[in-house]
């Protein structure tokens, strides 16, 4: 029998496999993957100071590219940072987890339904397992007030070298459209870029066609005259602005854990997912128990945990979504990205201290000031954003 099925071969499922084939080699693991291939069409970054250095070592084979530093771009302010940036690539995942783990993945495999000890699949095939972890990505969320961070990507070959030696994180110096907007560039080689032009924006609602057209005219702005398109992705993620976690968490199949967006995790404010996919993975691979009932309640009390001490997090997206006109939200950004770099670190990294926190609120908000106090209460149960 299999001891832990693993519902979902995205970024978090495949970290919870590779960790758990790496640790403990005892555990009977099978991921089912309802596509192709595992991680589907996703790039997942993340700063150097996100993970320690056993993690470091762990994605080492998983990166697609790393620098030295990054920069950001504003109307009024740039700035460019020495922390370290790498990329994790879909295909590169597949890549390291079929070498590692191949047994144990079985891909084109829907799942219809799950419980706290079996799957079944589209066909009707049911699966047995001891333990069920739901790694399938973000479902339904009442219960969370939520905006949304949502962008189009496109890997282009140019014609001529771009010349960039580090990434653009946020170059907001764009027309402000549907929230605030900026451009995302990931220099991947000297003559290939990944453009994503991204929005926090109120709805989900992602308009591809209008978004490949102010692609195109961002490159054009820059001077990169693009040879072709190498493929596309797009996303939708949550950000954070306050509900009950618990009430989500416990909305679904009695004894099933959860995992990644699926679990609420994820940074609040950047929507970064690599860095809570990879301390999900370790605290699996070290429990001592991995029953289905003590996996499922490890899991939902480590979510549980974080959202807890991320209200901060949390407050801040309020003010951004609910205080500041939506073409004026890049100012709140600009602001922060004005603050010393350790601590712009540390907010990346989930690890602020009470006087950065104090830090980032200090000084006249770049909102007005009865909207951002009327921000300070987070809403439970009747959410903002459906």
């Amino acid at each position: 029998m299999t001891d832990i099925l693993i519902v979902g071969g995205g970024l978090a499922g495949s970290l919870i496999a590779a960790r758990l084939f790496e640790r403990r080699r005892d555990v009977r693991v099978l991921l089912l993957e309802a596509g192709e291939s595992i991680g589907g069409n996703h790039t997942w970054s993340f700063h150097e100071g996100d993970l320690d250095a056993a993690q470091h070592a762990f994605l080492a084979p998983m990166r697609v590219a790393s620098w030295a530093g990054h920069e950001v771009r504003f109307p009024g302010h740039a700035r460019s940072l020495a922390g370290g940036y790498a990329s994790v690539s879909s295909d590169r995942l597949a890549m390291v987890l079929a070498d590692r783990i191949c047994a144990r993945i079985r891909t084109g495999a829907p799942v219809a339904a799950l419980g706290a000890d079996h799957v079944v699949l589209e066909g009707g095939e049911r699966i047995v397992a001891r333990a069920v972890i739901d790694a399938r990505g973000p479902g339904p969320a009442p219960q969370l007030d939520l905006g949304y961070q949502k962008f189009l990507g496109q890997e282009v070959r140019l014609v001529r070298p771009h010349g960039l030696a580090r990434p653009i994180l946020m170059d907001a110096r764009v027309p402000q459209l549907d929230g605030y907007r900026f451009v995302y560039v990931l220099p991947l080689d000297p003559e290939t870029l990944l453009i994503e032009d991204t929005y926090y924006a109120d709805g989900p609602g992602l308009g591809t066609a209008a978004l490949r057209t102010r692609i195109a005219a961002y490159a054009a702005a820059q001077g990169w005259a693009i040879d072709y398109v190498v493929r596309e992705e797009e996303g939708v993620l949550p950000i954070a602005l306050g509900g009950d976690l618990a009430a989500f968490l416990d909305d679904g199949p009695a004894g099933v854990a959860r995992a990644g967006l699926r679990a609420g995790l994820f940074h609040p404010t950047t929507g970064y997912s690599l860095p809570d996919a990879m301390g999900l993975a370790d605290l699996v691979s070290t429990l001592p128990d991995l029953s289905g009932p003590a996996l499922a309640a490890a899991t939902r009390a480590h979510a549980l945990d974080l959202w807890a001490r991320r209200g901060f997090f949390r407050l801040l997206n309020r003010m951004l979504f609910h205080a500041a006109a939506p073409d004026k939200r890049y100012a709140i950004l600009e602001r922060f990205y004005r603050l010393p770099e350790p601590l712009i670190a540390r907010f990346y990294a989930d690890r602020l201290t009470l006087a950065d926190k104090a830090r980032i609120l200090t000084g006249r908000p770049p909102v007005p000031v009865l909207k951002a106090m009327a921000c300070l209460k987070e809403t439970s149960g009747t959410p903002h954003h459906a």
